[in-house]
């Protein structure tokens, strides 16, 4: 009789579905790498401030009469940063507490990207007392490229920009179509002759005396020094109070505004989301109001609706400064819109800020300053040679404990290591994910739990061998056995990281989401690559042999495989 040996046919695994779709999974992932997101590094993962360096600005609470601001408040006023800097995803952006001054850092970044985010956010509806177009004190020589001037507007293009200024609203609708600034189309404007009151100043960054700034409480005085042409009085700062009448510039520089009290204010928004209007021709910001504030942004259009220019309009202002002004023709019930030209990025920056809620407090930002990546190098380059010495240990062990098992460990952590390496570099391009010196921790102690399960596996499969199974079958039923035995663990590992997520912050959070992320990736590897490899290395002789696998028998010699067996007889002594 032919001996059948460990080739034999029997139930298979189908081995190369699963690595086939292990195959489609590397080709979608590192497809989206390259085509999700700008940037033309795309293999290349977005780092953490830790790694790569960044910005960082200390912003010091404006109050009155010099008292500290309450513990309560220096907390909210972290808990919306964090928020804002991670509302698109982690970031590894760090704010906190230094006394009387919150600390935000910001990987990668520079002062415009911390500004998008430290803005008070002091959104408020302000009913029109007195208007006036800002008439250019300096000529700035025309730029064909440009379609709006920053330093005010012509004479001659009084009446069309009046008339853009102010479109019908009805409805829902509370909008405003400003001219195009070029920040919001992205063509340079020439930097505007400074105004008379301004040039006395020797530093171009110091404030000469009696300057006023938009949102500045308002006087006659302030308002007939309130000079929009200059950018520095455009970009607001000025403590505006939500009790008392203000003067304001519009943020393109063209119009100067008396606004009377703030009858709704950001605290009266309970969401925002950035679209386009009817048309799908300009960005606008959606606002829904709260039950409160829903009715008194209705009390708001009643007291404008009928009355003489420029008291029908409703300003909405933003930190001082005004982004629209819209003409009020209707009693409006529902929700409102800001428009004013922006850009898709300068829209969602908006709808972020106000999503996230308005600051308690107001801040003066002192100067950003780049923090260097050196020391956060010096670390990495220790915990990678840490890293690196564990990894090296786990393969030596498998290969003298496991012997041919050990390259599946070794091949199924590669996989593991272009899973993980491919998922950052998505989540970098596509959720703003930073790596930094705590994700790669997290990342190496889930080689760990990877390992693990390999151990979990091989150690079920020497049992079932020395229970006397073939290895053909051992492979299966070892499976079975230890499959659940590897989720469970996960299962804790990913719970762990879940929960440390959530209730951490800073770089704790980022450890958790790369240890969750290695744990999920762990699952798949396992299942569409381990265990297909193992079933399909079961089908040859070779893995039947001890030698190369360091499997044994009952009888302490090769497995058995499946064929007759020679037993050993002993000769029974005579007496």
């Amino acid at each position: 009789m032919a001996r059948p040996g460990p080739s034999s046919r029997g139930p298979q695994l189908h081995v190369w579905r699963y690595l086939g779709v292990l195959v489609a999974s590397f080709v979608a992932l590192y497809t989206t790498v390259a085509f999700a997101g700008p940037g033309s590094a795309w293999l290349k993962p977005k780092l953490g401030l830790d790694l790569q360096g960044g910005a960082q600005v200390i912003l010091t609470p404006k109050t009155e009469a010099g008292k500290n601001a309450t513990a309560d408040q220096l907390s909210t006023a972290v808990e919306i940063l964090r928020q804002r800097v991670n509302g698109a995803g982690v970031s590894e952006a760090e704010v906190f507490t230094e006394g009387q001054q919150i600390v935000v850092q910001v990987p990668g970044g520079n002062r415009d990207s911390i500004q998008s985010v430290t803005r008070a956010a002091q959104l408020q509806f302000r009913r029109v007392v007195e208007e006036q177009q800002v008439v250019q004190q300096t000529p700035v020589t025309p730029q064909p490229t440009s379609t709006a001037q920053v330093g005010g507007a012509s004479p001659s293009a009084s009446p069309t920009a009046t008339a853009n200024k102010r479109p019908v609203t009805s409805g829902l609708a509370a909008a405003a179509s400003a001219s195009p600034s070029p920040a919001a189309s992205g063509t340079p404007a020439p930097a505007p002759t400074p105004a008379p009151t301004a040039s006395a100043s020797p530093d171009p960054d110091a404030l000469p005396p009696g300057f006023v700034r938009s949102g500045e409480v308002y006087t006659p005085q302030a308002f007939a020094a309130l000079d929009c042409s200059d950018e520095r009085a455009r970009q607001g700062g000025a403590p505006d109070v939500p009790t008392k009448e203000i003067v304001a510039c519009d943020k393109d520089g063209r119009f100067k505004y008396h606004l009377a009290v703030a009858k709704v204010v950001g605290r009266d928004i309970k969401g925002a989301n950035v679209g386009t209007d009817q048309l799908g021709s300009e960005i606008q910001v959606n606002l829904q109001f709260k039950g409160g504030g829903q009715d008194r942004w209705t009390k708001l259009t009643e007291e404008a609706f009928g009355q003489p220019a420029p008291t029908n309009q409703v300003a909405i202002t933003l930190d001082g400064v005004v982004y629209s002004a819209p003409v009020i023709q209707s009693v409006i019930n529902g929700d409102a819109q800001i428009t004013g030209s922006f850009t898709q990025k300068e829209g969602r920056d908006l709808a972020n800020v106000l999503k996230y809620g308005a600051l308690p407090l107001t801040f003066e930002s002192g100067d950003a300053e780049v923090i260097s990546a050196s020391l956060g190098d010096d670390q990495l380059r220790s915990g990678l040679l840490a890293g690196g010495i564990g990894l090296v240990v786990v393969v030596i062990y498998s290969l003298l404990y496991y012997r041919a098992l050990g390259f599946v460990t070794i091949t199924s952590l590669l996989v593991s290591a272009g899973l993980v390496y491919g998922s950052i570099c998505v989540l970098g391009k596509t959720m703003g994910f930073a790596l930094s010196l705590a994700g790669i921790a997290g990342f190496i102690v889930a080689v760990g739990i990877t390992a693990d399960s390999f151990v979990v596996y091989f150690e079920r499969l020497k049992d079932e061998i020395k229970e006397g199974r073939t290895p053909r079958s051992a492979v299966d039923i070892a499976w079975k056995r230890a499959f659940r035995t590897i989720m469970n663990a996960d299962t804790v590992s990913l719970l762990a990281a879940v929960l440390l997520y959530f209730f951490s912050v800073g770089g704790v959070r980022g450890f958790a989401f790369t240890l969750g992320l290695s744990t999920l990736l762990d699952i798949a590897v396992v299942v569409l690559f381990t265990r297909p490899l193992i079933s399909l290395m079961s089908r040859y002789r070779w893995f039947a042999r001890s030698r190369w696998t360091g499997f044994y028998g009952p009888d302490g010699g090769d497995p058995f495989t499946g064929g007759p067996r020679q037993a050993r007889t002993t000769v029974p002594q005579e007496a």
